[in-house]
């Protein structure tokens, strides 16, 4: 996928994907079930959500049994990269930010990470 402005901005629009990228940016991988309980969401949504972002080069998604993880493209552009983290920069201490965050933090059995934080 060609990684352009006019494509990425529209993507990040949305606040369901928004959220997707913002919580991505501060974690560095999320699982499908993770999204979900952050983002008080239903699966099929998040999913279709993330599909999108996925088909449009700015997620890569693995599988590691049963889970499905995702994180920020690593061939997503310097510039692409200053935008989301401008984003989540600017979404700092805002809702719907805030309390995503706190569902994440306070979620049990959350499955391990091989990836880091951004």
């Amino acid at each position: 996928m060609s990684h352009t402005p006019d494509r990425l901005l529209p993507l990040l629009a949305d606040p369901t994907r928004l959220r997707c990228v913002v919580l991505l940016q501060q974690e560095g991988e999320l699982c499908v079930c993770e999204l979900v309980q952050a983002l008080d969401l239903p699966q099929p949504k998040v999913s279709r959500h993330l599909a999108l972002l996925r088909e449009a080069g700015v997620v890569e998604d693995r599988r590691a049994g049963q889970w499905v993880h995702y994180r920020l493209h690593p061939a997503l552009p310097a510039w692409a990269r200053a935008v989301v983290a401008a984003a989540a920069d600017g979404v700092d201490g805002a809702e719907p930010y805030v309390s995503d965050g706190a569902r994440l933090a306070a979620m049990t059995g959350r499955p391990e990470r091989l990836c880091c934080p951004a």
